[in-house]
């Protein structure tokens, strides 16, 4: 059986989180890039332990985010988090992002964020856990379905925003386009100046016109510990305890 313990995020919000099903930095990155609005209705594709909803949950306050994903036991840890801190407001679903169609809000939503599976498949060393395949491989889905689906859930003008490693971006962004999401503003994160970029965040608009904008480059760490930009992201919360990974 899996152990379930609980992290305390900002706003005294606990997170179940297991050995299989966790967080890391991306995670807050991709949710304060994402920055929904206040009306605005989100989805979470490959939600995990449902970390980037309940990071928009606090910061941002979306009038609704749904979280979708293939792993029951992801799913089941999402459910006791919703449950555990009353949050009306967050939706947890079951589901294969390949098949969402049948119950789905199609274009209806404003942001679709997603975390997706790094690393192509067969690519690299592959973990032994099968959660963890499924996070960091493109075995359940690739980088196309999830712009695929992203696309059927947007309205006209919204917005898909992802996290990779910068050797898919070229990947993701030929995604992007083939499903009718225009890039329209990338990031780069590195440790330190000094460091190439270890991570991408991008933006996409759903029937955007072709313009991409290079934003300012992301650094984690300054001069004396975290970046003054990470700790605001970061916004309080247990800054030792989170390292970059994926769950």
């Amino acid at each position: 059986m899996p152990q379930y313990t609980f992290e305390t995020l900002r706003n005294e919000i606990d997170i179940c989180v297991s050995d299989e099903h966790k967080f890391g930095t991306d995670a807050f990155l991709l949710a304060d890039f994402a920055a929904p609005r206040r009306k605005d209705r989100v989805c979470d594709l490959g939600t995990g332990c449902g970390i980037i909803p309940l990071l928009m949950h606090i910061s941002f306050s979306p009038a609704e985010i749904y979280g979708v994903d293939i792993q029951e036991q992801a799913i089941e840890q999402f459910n006791i988090t919703v449950e555990r801190n009353h949050l009306e407001s967050i939706f947890p679903v079951h589901a294969d992002l390949k098949t969402l169609w049948d119950s789905a809000p199609l274009g209806m939503l404003d942001v679709v964020t997603c975390n997706p599976p790094y690393k192509a498949a067969k690519a690299g060393i592959e973990s032994e856990a099968d959660a963890h395949k499924i996070a960091r491989h493109e075995i359940l889905c690739n980088i196309n379905d999830v712009c695929k689906a992203a696309s059927r859930l947007l309205k006209f003008g919204g917005r898909l925003c992802l996290c990779n490693r910068p050797e898919r971006l070229a990947d993701v962004i030929s995604a992007m386009k083939d499903n009718g999401i225009e890039p329209k503003n990338l990031r780069f994160v590195s440790k330190t100046p000094d460091d190439s970029p270890w991570l991408f965040l991008i933006e996409g608009k759903k029937g955007g016109k072709p313009f991409m904008k290079v934003m300012p480059q992301l650094y984690i760490n300054g001069a004396e510990g975290f970046s003054d930009e990470l700790l605001r992201i970061y916004g309080g919360g247990k800054t030792n305890d989170y390292v970059k990974g994926k769950d």
